[in-house]
């Protein structure tokens, strides 16, 4: 049975506790979940359970104008999931709940596969320049940046002004320098939840690509995450790019599930 609410606390009480049980699998529900409690402003949104003989065995929430986040569920909570929801925009989870929502409503106009990794044993690139902290003063082309991320990606909601403040101002953001002391690549970590921290976006500006500064500022981001706030480190990897997946894998990141985004809107 499905409980739904628009009361985040009344949400994390009951769900919280569940989603901890794996906090990997679980990374975006738990961050969405903190970012709420910090006080990230969102309206109408809506929060829900999946209960079996008093059990918690699934979750999922929706963010505006984000799509409805599926967490770990079985695929036979899904159907009255959907039901319960009527006006679904897009859907994020693993495939095998991704495809049961298509099943139930449909082809998706559109589908981002996705695959989640862990951080086994970091093997650091050698690559020219140093890692850093974000700095105040990196603010504007961290801006101009994310912008370009999101162009490329049209993975973005909201202003990326207001997101890279918040992270810069959070201690989310590192980059890359050249051996010039220019930055040329960027790398977002995600803050502990469940003792996980999760990277993500990683950018290098078309310039600069291929000369291994995306991973070597995720390694650095990693190893701080590692170093100071966290007990594993994930991220997702957009299964088109057969580039990004094979940089990830080179510097020690191993699959863990398939995902996939799938967008009616």
């Amino acid at each position: 049975m499905w409980t739904l609410t628009s009361d985040v606390e009344a949400y994390a009480e009951v769900a919280e506790p569940f989603l901890l049980g794996d906090p990997v699998r679980n990374t975006v529900a738990l961050t969405v979940l903190a970012n709420l409690r910090a006080g990230m402003p969102v309206e109408d949104s809506r929060f829900g359970w999946w209960s079996v003989g008093g059990e918690v065995r699934g979750a999922v929430f929706h963010t505006p104008p984000h799509p409805v986040g599926l967490a770990a569920m079985p695929v036979e909570a899904v159907p009255p999931l959907m039901e319960a929801l009527r006006d679904v925009p897009g859907v994020v989870g693993t495939v095998e709940l991704t495809s049961e929502v298509a099943r139930l409503l449909g082809p998706p106009r559109r589908t981002i596969a996705q695959r989640l990794y862990r951080l086994g044993a970091l093997s650091v690139p050698d690559a020219p320049g140093r890692g850093r902290p974000a700095a105040p003063a990196d603010y504007p082309l961290l801006v101009s940046w994310w912008h370009a991320f999101d162009a490329e990606t049209g993975a973005g909601t909201g202003d990326p002004a207001d997101r890279v403040a918040r992270r810069l101002a959070a201690r989310e953001l590192f980059v890359w320098e050249s051996p010039e002391g220019v930055p040329v690549s960027l790398a977002a970590l995600s803050p502990s939840c469940g003792g996980v921290c999760r990277i993500g976006p990683v950018y290098t500006p078309p310039s600069c690509r291929r000369r291994g500064y995306g991973a070597a500022v995720t390694a650095f981001a990693s190893q701080s995450g590692l170093t100071e706030r966290c007990d594993q480190v994930v991220l997702f990897a957009d299964l088109s790019n057969p580039t990004s997946n094979a940089v990830y894998q080179s510097i020690g990141y191993e699959p863990v599930s398939d995902h996939a985004h799938i967008s009616y809107a």
